[in-house]
């Protein structure tokens, strides 16, 4: 059998030089004996890599490519179903010293591969689904590429290449990772002792890593994607050892592997919204003992499904969506999980911890009721977000969070344990906590819409609320407001009319520009639906990403790297000109010039980025006219209130680059206008919000000098 040609995108071409994205871009329109494409796409062309190494070679520009580039390439090559068949060799070569590793790698195709296959057949089985695990003679570079990774990334950063390359070939959604620190706090909420834990939908096995953390020595998963299932399995032998893990592949709710199975404790992150769960065919299952949940509260489904595998007095965590804490097809058996005591707990967690989602989660800690324990009389409540008063430190009725803030994860999860702990430990002695934590009786409760979002119910009533308090943080708000609005009030610059009638100029569109080579275009692809964890070859998961809402609200790179797909990584470079491609109607302003703040973030799906060669072309200059209102309205399409750029057609003038400076300048002093107006009008807000509810519960007086003579 012929080897066969190694193809490499235009992203692994920037790998293997050690160059950006928009170099190879330049390489290709600027020289002619650049390899042409031999396979792919328009969009998405496929260069033979020896080629592309033979041109490199000859220019100097070749680098040592990352050893998992060089597996990743080895997989295309090597088709659909390659990936998976390795899994059981990376549990053996974790397993294997850096010399042994080495040795491996440099044996003859024939050679190495007939090691390979030996130590196949001495593995257990105890990866599900891999099907024949012995490879050919013409599979031994993938089988190198394989050792070669493990020897200089380690044996999880080859498990993640591989799972991702799997996932690349499957149009299953749901498999996006959960982060490690909330991963970590959720394992931790757990009783100390548990032993044996269950995760039904386990994708990649990060929770059950975290509970093998705290000493869990039995550990039991499933999930419907087999190379999550499979991912997960050698994951857990490969770092918890010593424990105990039987993984299954298969749809949990509808072919449960593990109907007689009851454990100490249940971890999961079901996927969210799932209309297709089996409702009409699951209606006379016995689990549904608090109800038979309706067809859009798929989440419902999965908690009592983890009821129904714990042991009485056994816990469950599961993380859930908001809307599941007040939709009103889910009432009813929110009612029967309070009124029973199954539900202990609702933790709220800030909004976007989730990479892969905007919204603000919930955690619910669940417990199967145990006859022979006390009565639960009371419900704990939890808002892990709550704003902090910056002069006293005290939590707000009024703050906002800011929307991009990163999560300090030590505070908030030991204020989470605490609170979980001292009301799990005495729930009648519990001490509540104003805006952060509060108990509330199980007849409170059920004597309304049983609504179990946190806010709603932490919340500082007029009882709770501190007079002296408040007034500070009035007057703090006002001292920051005078502060905000200085650069409103300062001098301005003297505008100075064109003459008699406005300037003629001539014009460029962006494309013309690009032709030219005075900028050049690029954009990203749009949210990857799978997962992307940071042992892969792209970003680590905390790797800085500016998303399009980043742009339309003027604030810091809010993303993780699992915004990005590993192939697709473009970091931005102070002075690129950046604009979503979609935005809603009337929503901020529609372009950025990325300064030093945004330096190495990498750029997020649904994002123009330009970038101007500053000997032609002066960054504030181009962003001021392409965010001018002809443009957006001669280069926009509207389809409901969503607004969609096309920015090739927009344009600037044609001026000498010293008056674009000009111009430049003006531009910028016109950001830093409306960046000062918007911050002065949040800050006028949450003032005027303070004092209204500090009138309005009796904590205020009015001034004196306010009462009209």
């Amino acid at each position: 059998m012929s080897q066969p040609s190694a193809q490499v995108t235009a992203a692994e071409i920037s790998r293997i030089a050690g160059v950006t994205r928009a170099t190879v871009s330049n390489w290709r329109r600027r020289h002619e004996d650049f390899p042409a494409p031999t396979g792919g796409t328009e969009s998405s062309p496929l260069y033979d890599l020896a080629a592309v190494q033979e041109w490199l070679r000859e220019r100097g520009s070749t680098t040592p490519a990352p050893a998992r580039q060089g597996l990743r390439t080895a997989l295309r090559i090597h088709g659909a179903g390659t990936a998976s068949r390795l899994f059981p060799l990376v549990l053996t070569a974790a397993h294997l010293p850096d010399g042994e590793l080495g040795r491996l790698a440099g044996l003859p195709d024939d050679e190495l591969t007939a090691e390979a296959n030996a130590a196949a057949d001495r593995l257990p089985d105890a990866v599900p689904d891999t099907g024949s695990s012995h490879y050919a003679r013409d599979e031994a570079q993938v089988v190198r590429a394989l050792l070669r990774t493990v020897h200089d990334d380690g044996a999880q950063a080859a498990l993640d290449v591989l799972a991702t390359r799997e996932l690349e070939d499957t149009a299953r959604t749901g498999t996006s990772t959960t982060p490690e620190p909330l991963a970590s706090l959720m394992a931790r909420l757990l009783p100390a002792g548990t032993r044996r834990v269950l995760d039904s939908a386990c994708g990649s096995g990060t929770l059950l890593v975290e509970a093998a953390r705290q000493g869990a020595g039995a550990l039991y998963g499933q999930d419907l994607i087999p190379v999550q299932a499979q991912r997960t399995a050698v994951r857990l032998l490969i770092t918890a050892p010593d424990a105990r893990s039987t993984i299954r592949t298969g749809d949990s709710l509808r072919a449960d592997a593990f109907p007689e199975l009851t454990v100490d404790a249940v971890l999961s992150s079901p996927p969210f919204g799932l209309r297709d769960w089996g409702q009409e065919e699951l209606a006379l299952d016995p689990r549904w003992a608090y109800g038979v949940p309706s067809r859009s509260d798929s989440e419902l489904a999965w908690a009592q499904h983890a009821l129904a595998h714990l042991e009485p007095g056994g816990y469950a965590v599961l993380l859930m969506p908001p809307g599941l804490g007040f939709r009103t097809s889910a009432r009813r058996i929110r009612a029967e999980l309070v009124r029973s005591g199954a539900l202990r707990a609702v933790l709220g967690l800030p909004p976007r911890v989730l990479p892969y989602a905007g919204i603000a989660p919930q955690l619910w800690v669940l417990q199967r009721p145990d006859p022979a324990g006390p009565e639960r009389t009371s419900v704990l409540f939890v808002e892990t977000a709550s704003p902090t008063d910056s002069t006293t430190g005290a939590t707000t009725r009024t703050g906002t969070r800011s929307r991009t803030e990163s999560v300090d994860w030590v505070p908030l999860a030991q204020r989470a344990l605490d609170l979980w702990g001292a009301f799990r430990d005495e729930p009648e002695a519990f001490a509540d906590e104003p805006g952060v934590a509060r108990a509330v009786s199980v007849v409170d409760l059920l004597s309304e819409q049983t609504d179990l979002s946190p806010a709603r119910h932490v919340r500082e009533t007029p009882a709770d609320v501190d007079p002296a308090r408040l007034a500070r943080r009035a007057a703090y708000l006002r001292q920051q407001l005078t502060e905000a609005a200085q650069p409103l009030a300062a001098d301005e610059p003297a505008w100075h009319p064109s003459g008699d009638s406005a300037r003629e100029w001539r014009w460029a569109t962006v494309a013309d520009l690009a032709r030219g080579g005075a900028l050049t275009v690029l954009q990203s692809a749009a949210r990857p639906p799978r997962e992307t964890t940071a042992g892969d070859d792209g970003p680590s998961a905390d790797h800085h990403v500016l998303l399009a809402r980043d742009i339309v609200e003027g604030s810091a790179p809010s993303g993780t790297g699992d915004d990005v797909r590993p192939c697709d990584e473009q970091p931005v470079h102070p002075g690129d000109v950046l604009l979503p491609r979609v935005s809603g109607a009337g929503r901020g302003t529609l372009t950025r010039v990325a300064d030093e703040a945004d330096a190495d973030a990498l750029l997020g799906p649904q994002i123009y980025l330009l970038r101007p060669d500053p000997k032609r072309l002066d960054s504030w200059f181009l962003s001021g006219f392409l965010g001018s209102r002809d443009n957006l309205a001669a280069a926009s399409t509207t389809t409901s209130s969503l607004v969609h750029l096309t920015p090739n057609r927009m344009r600037v003038p044609l001026l000498p680059l010293a008056e674009q400076r000009r111009y430049g300048a003006a531009f910028r002093r016109v950001h830093e206008l409306r960046a000062a107006a918007a911050r002065a009008a949040g800050l006028a807000r949450e003032a005027a919000d303070t004092v209204a509810d500090g009138l309005t519960v009796g904590a205020l007086n009015p001034p004196d000098s306010d009462v009209p003579e």
